[in-house]
């Protein structure tokens, strides 16, 4: 089978292409063919080696979905032509994060799945439902269940709440379709006008410009009557983390999640303290999240947003482009 390996940490151009014996299934585990993996920022990162926890090489990428071809001894879960996609932590089912549970994360701990045949956890896989793609299946592991959690289990999101979502990237659109799903307002900032228009099409009411209005705060709290946002979606990290501080009503909630800026967030607690904001590290979510936000999904068949799809051979362009920053919501490469 054909996979890409990253041999060494050098940029964007670190995937190399290789050969390799097709996995077989052990005790517990199912063989998927993977017909679409997508792409986040963290494959990016894991590229420029500041990625912690790395073994290399390493095949890449966390997100994907395909079909069981064949599964292990004890394997009751899923059957040969079962449409999946794989938990972005494989021993993560439910209950709460614990280290033992968010040991395991794909394409960085453990093998990704950016090859044609990949073994996994046969409990570390979720069912697709029919009315899904292969290529809009293979969006949801890291992004969306990120945003889920921020907003549903973590967040608590009630119909009529505010949601800030930071820029046009796929958590950010998932959280911006999640919360209009549940009855809730977004507004949602990006640098580029005609992604704005691409958000408000999909129900964002609050649009920002924060290249031309750099105090996005202020504007957050003229949109919100002067009370600020009942969650925000922190992407940004150490760059934008004071600002969505200020952003956020008294009592509300922000969920750290990114570090587009360079440098995770920490917030001042003298800050967060004193208007009693609830602060929260979003590290993905347990399978039993992905099966939950699968359900709210097919209410209204809400589809990912898919930005641009790559053939298998240009995995190392669809990385690039990722890194152009072009993008509104997800990559995919089909494979």
């Amino acid at each position: 089978m054909q996979a890409y390996e990253l041999q060494h940490t050098t940029g964007s151009s670190s995937w190399t292409l290789v050969e390799k014996p097709q996995p077989q299934p052990g005790p517990g585990q199912a063989l998927v063919r993977i017909h679409a993996v997508s792409l986040n920022y963290r494959d990016l990162i894991i590229t420029r080696g500041t990625y912690p926890g790395l073994k290399l090489p390493l095949i890449p990428c966390s997100d994907g979905a395909g079909q069981v071809v064949a599964v292990g001894h004890g394997v009751t879960r899923v059957k040969p032509g079962d449409r999946v996609a794989p938990t972005f932590f494989q021993t993560w089912t439910d209950g709460e994060r614990t280290p033992e549970r968010v040991a395991h994360a794909l394409g960085g701990s453990v093998p990704g799945v950016l090859s044609e045949y990949v073994c996994l956890d046969a409990e570390g896989l979720a069912l697709l439902p029919d009315w899904l793609s292969y290529e809009e299946g293979a969006t949801l592991p890291c992004a969306a269940v990120t945003a889920w959690n921020a907003l549903v289990p973590q967040g608590g999101l009630k119909a009529g709440q505010t949601v800030l979502a930071q820029g046009t990237g796929g958590v950010s659109i998932f959280a911006l379709q999640f919360a209009r799903l549940l009855g809730a307002r977004v507004i949602i900032t990006s640098s580029q006008d005609d992604k704005l228009q691409r958000a408000k099409a999909l129900g964002a009411e609050g649009l920002i410009n924060y290249r031309q209005t750099q105090d996005w705060e202020q504007a957050v709290l003229t949109l919100t009557g002067g009370q600020g946002v009942d969650h925000v979606l922190e992407v940004g990290g150490a760059g934008t983390l004071p600002r969505s501080v200020a952003a956020t009503k008294a009592g509300g909630h922000i969920a750290l999640i990114g570090l587009l800026t360079g440098a995770p967030g920490k917030p001042d607690t003298s800050a967060t303290g004193s208007k009693h904001l609830r602060v929260v590290s979003t590290y993905v979510g347990s399978r039993e999240m992905f099966e939950d936000m699968l359900k709210a999904m097919s209410r209204e068949k809400t589809r990912p947003v898919i930005d641009r799809v790559f053939p298998f051979a240009q995995a190392r362009e669809s990385l690039q482009y990722m890194e152009s920053g072009g993008h509104f919501g997800k990559i995919v490469i089909t494979v």
